[in-house]
């Protein structure tokens, strides 16, 4: 086998792979959407076990007053809109108030979370892939992986686009 050919073949699995690779992620991370999901990077350890930093997890709204007692909750912590999850200890309905604490915390959260800030009930998550989602959305992941998309894309069709100018050559050539 020639070296061209087993390059081209190198470049053919690396782009097949950068391909697959890029469908799953938009599946998992854009796709969801459609179904209902919010996605949200794990960036602290105060859910562990159940939820561990670097964590991608998939969060679907519910109504508040279907929460119970032991169910984790993503809300909006504060003003500036940090986003947490933590497990729900205690439920006030009458003041329309949830007190959380992580599961890793040894004492409950100091403020109630107010009905209106609950965004969901976390349903999956899948380890580790926040730390991927993080990455190629924010720079400079999101420019390398560009990048990266572009050198492989062009990787596939290079030889095919060479090949063809040096047959037009050596048809110019024999006329």
């Amino acid at each position: 086998m020639k070296k061209k050919d087993v390059l081209r073949k190198i470049g053919d699995v690396v782009s097949t792979l950068f391909v697959v690779f890029t469908v799953f992620c938009a599946v998992f991370l854009m796709g969801s959407r459609l179904m209902g999901y919010r996605v949200f990077n794990v960036i602290s350890g105060s859910m562990e076990p159940m939820y561990s930093v670097g964590d991608l997890i998939y969060v679907k709204e519910v109504n508040p007053y279907d929460i119970e007692v032991g169910t984790p909750i993503t809300f909006v912590l504060n003003e500036d809109l940090v986003v947490a999850t933590h497990m729900v200890v205690e439920v006030d309905e009458e003041n329309q108030h949830f007190y959380t604490q992580g599961l890793a915390n040894d004492t409950p959260d100091s403020v109630p979370v107010h009905f209106n800030n609950v965004i969901g009930v976390p349903k999956f998550g899948i380890p580790l892939l926040g730390y991927v989602s993080d990455f190629i959305q924010n720079p400079p992941g999101m420019y390398i992986t560009l990048a990266v998309g572009a050198v492989l894309i062009a990787a596939v069709f290079l030889p095919d686009i060479i090949g063809q100018m040096k047959k037009r050559e050596k048809e110019e050539v024999s006329q």
